[in-house]
Order: structure tokens, then C-alpha cells, then sequence
């Protein structure tokens, strides 16, 4: 395994079991302590993972991880749902993408949509779709969070509102059990509710992951979307809130021969 996959792999491996010492480490991925130590030392010097006492172990609850290691978390599932949210927009839309790494997976999916008019205060966002010599990009101005590259300070707080577009694509931090919307920070809830205000369809983006995770500002409800986007059948409970409320649940179908499962109000599996 090469240094890089390992360093992705040491991540996953302590999100999904927690603290993990570096002889544990050192046994699952068959390398010596010296190169595990090296591994971690990296990941924390990014912000990845956090050093303790013989070990290693996630930043402390309600704070995110850095933004390198939230590209790689979950990296097939985001694709899986970028490519269901470019199948529903059309051509020649206007489109909001807020910030973080689901919807920089579906700004690289639409990067040949055609005629596509993007506003957004993600400049990943906006460097994927670059890429793009028929999309038209306008980007928040003010203050860049260096590692996220994102704009969310005060000053970019009335962007969204100067604009009323087709389709807003954006994430969330982590979703309550009740469905509310969590975040790690006022400035990116205020962002994510001007954005939700000033478009006609808002398509929420959220790996299965999103509802085991915890963040500490409430901001809006699962139902205050349009259409939920995500790479497994959702929760029964937040399924239920959805189908009730009339919003859109879009998955990966189970069957391999159908491109994708939609369940709208009156509907469920």
C-alpha cells in the first residue's frame, strides 16, 4: 500500500473504531510503529486526526475535520450521489452550491453540463468547474477559510440573497435524530439558510455518515428540502419525516440494473 492510500485508510479506520493505538496500527496495515508514527504526525500536522498518548483518535466532537481528509471520507459514496443530483439538472440551469465536499463531487460531475450559470462561496466549487468553458461562475467575495476554501464570514452573508436561481445543491454537517440541520459554525448556518431561501428546488447532498455525526449549531429541518440525495435508504424515522412533508428521497438503487430509486410522497420502500 502506498503512503497516500495508507494515510486515507489509517483516517477511516479511526473514524469507524475511534482512538487507536500506534501498534494497533502498525498491525492492521503490516508496516513498523516508525512508519505508522510518521503517518500520524502527518495527519495531525493536517488537521485529520489528533495525537494522544500512545496514539491516535478524531479531532474532538464538535469540531469538523480538515478539509483534505473529508475529501477522501466516504469518497465513493459522494461520487454515487453526484452522479444522481447531474442527472436532475437540466441544462442551461442556474444553480447555488454551498460549501463542502458533497457538492464539490457534484460540482465534477456537471463539469460537461452544459450552459450551467454557478453561484457559489465554495472555490472548490468554483475551481471544478472552471474546468467547464460554458458555465458561467460568480463567487462569494470576503474572507477565505484557507484549508475548507470556502467564504463564509459576515461580509458574504447577503451573497446568496442578491440571486433567485432554478436549484441550490448544498450539504450539512450532521442531521439530529429529529431532523434538525446541524453545522460546526452561526457563519456557515447563516450561509446554508440564505442559500435555502433564495432558490426554487433545494437539493440536500449527505452521505449515510451525516446521521451519525455531531455538530453544534441548529440551523432548519431535513423537510425544509426539496429532494435528499444520499448513498443509502435513509433512516426509517427521517424517511417517514420526508415522505410526510412531501420532499423527494433519491438513492442508489439495490437493484443494479435500475440507475436510481426516488421515493416521493405516498411512496415508501
Amino acid at each position: 500500500m502506498q503512503a497516500e492510500q495508507r494515510a486515507r485508510a489509517i483516517v477511516e479506520v479511526v473514524r469507524e473504531r475511534g482512538f487507536q493505538t500506534i501498534e494497533s496500527l502498525a498491525g492492521e496495515f503490516a508496516v513498523t510503529p516508525q512508519t505508522i508514527r510518521r503517518d500520524v504526525n502527518a495527519l495531525s500536522d493536517q488537521g485529520m486526526l489528533r495525537r494522544r498518548h500512545g496514539g491516535v483518535e478524531l479531532p474532538q466532537q464538535g469540531e469538523n475535520l480538515a478539509y483534505p481528509a473529508r475529501q477522501q471520507l466516504n469518497l465513493a459514496a459522494k461520487r454515487a450521489i453526484a452522479q444522481l443530483v447531474a442527472r436532475d439538472v437540466p441544462a442551461r440551469a442556474s444553480l447555488f452550491f454551498g460549501i463542502g465536499t458533497t457538492p464539490e463531487q457534484c460540482a465534477l460531475a456537471l463539469v460537461h453540463h452544459p450552459q450551467l450559470r454557478v453561484m457559489t462561496n465554495n472555490l472548490n466549487v468554483a475551481m471544478r468547474l472552471a474546468h467547464n468553458p460554458d458555465c458561467e461562475l460568480i463567487v462569494a467575495g470576503g474572507r477565505v477559510r484557507n484549508l475548507d476554501l470556502d467564504v463564509v464570514a459576515g461580509e458574504a452573508h447577503d451573497f446568496f440573497a442578491r440571486f433567485n436561481v432554478d436549484i441550490g445543491i448544498f450539504g450539512v454537517g450532521a442531521v439530529a435524530p429529529d431532523g434538525t440541520l446541524l453545522d460546526f459554525s452561526l457563519d456557515e448556518v447563516a450561509m446554508r439558510e440564505s442559500l435555502m431561501r433564495h432558490c426554487r428546488q433545494r437539493f440536500l447532498v449527505l452521505d449515510h455518515s451525516k446521521f451519525a455525526r455531531d455538530a453544534t449549531v441548529r440551523g432548519g429541518h431535513i423537510t425544509d428540502a426539496t429532494a435528499v440525495y444520499s448513498d443509502r435508504p435513509l433512516p426509517s424515522s427521517i424517511r417517514a419525516m420526508l415522505v410526510a412533508g412531501g420532499v423527494r428521497v433519491v438513492v442508489p438503487a439495490e437493484n443494479p440494473n435500475l440507475s436510481q430509486v426516488s421515493l416521493t410522497p405516498g411512496e415508501c420502500s
